[in-house]
């Protein structure tokens, strides 16, 4: 049963040549923009800008690179009325979003270093705060526990949450991404738990939390599937992520969780009747 509402659906546009899923189909600015704005028209609430790729076996890239991904692109979509997610962990490209009109920083360290808060406390945007089980650099390939990784969630949005509200970052600025896939760990495991629990995340630290089930490792190890033929496990997982209170759900096919959604709405309001 889906709480009241629906979750807020965040497009992902990879500007990037090695994407796990679709690197290098948007390397142009012309292409990054018309996907974007084919996301928007199938009802995502807002499009998250990749500049590099965070997988294990992804290139490192540096600033300047994602900051001039990212400019045409950017101008076009802010421009346009289109909220827009910046995915990157490099502190230049973080700044350079937040003053080009980013809705949202997304970073998959959890922006680490206090030394930048006050900078992250002037900007206006909302600030994505991710867990990982590497806690700084790109996603790697450990075998972790589920009961070790949850409790390793739980104690990192204890300290990243104060230390940011500390810094004068406003609370209500901040969501929680508990991370999934190999953010958490090579097994499945770690990331059902984390669907799981949902709700607890939710409960334990009064804040909107995101999560990210598209496309990843874990539903590929449970299936068996590749990439081509993933599409039915990540609506599934995707589905089961707002059952369990997701306030985000950031995807790569927005138009098939947005129907699915109002499917399930619709199905559940006639069955309450």
């Amino acid at each position: 049963m889906l709480r009241s509402g629906r979750p807020r659906l965040i497009g992902i546009v990879n500007l990037t040549a090695d994407s796990f899923s679709d690197g290098g189909r948007f390397l142009s600015a012309e292409d990054a923009v018309a996907h974007a704005r084919r996301l928007h028209a199938d009802g995502a609430d807002i499009v998250e800008l990749g500049p590099a790729a965070s997988h294990p076996d992804a290139q490192k890239v540096p600033a300047d690179e994602e900051i001039r991904r990212l400019a045409g692109v950017m101008d076009e979509l802010v421009a346009s009325g289109i909220p827009v997610s910046v995915d990157s962990f490099r502190p230049e490209t973080q700044l350079f979003a937040g003053a080009r009109g980013a809705a949202y920083l997304n970073d998959i360290q959890g922006f680490p270093d206090p030394r930048r808060y006050d900078e992250l406390a002037g900007l206006s945007c909302q600030l994505i705060v991710m867990h990982s089980v590497q806690r700084a650099g790109l996603a790697t390939k450990v075998l972790t526990s589920a009961e070790t990784v949850w409790a390793g969630i739980e104690r990192f949005f204890d300290q990243r949450l104060a230390a940011l509200e500390t810094a004068g970052v406003a609370r209500e600025r901040l969501v929680v991404d508990p991370g999934l896939g190999y953010f958490l760990g090579q097994t499945p495991e770690p990331s059902m738990t984390v669907l799981d629990r949902l709700k607890t995340l939710q409960a334990r630290f009064g804040l909107p939390v995101l999560v990210s089930p598209s496309r990843k490792s874990f539903l590929r190890t449970l299936t068996g599937r590749g990439l081509e033929q993933i599409g039915p496990a990540t609506l599934a997982a995707e589905l089961y992520a707002a059952c369990r209170g997701a306030d985000f759900l950031r995807t790569h096919d927005v138009a098939a969780i947005g129907d699915a959604l109002t499917v399930f709405q619709a199905l559940d309001a006639a069955h309450q009747r």
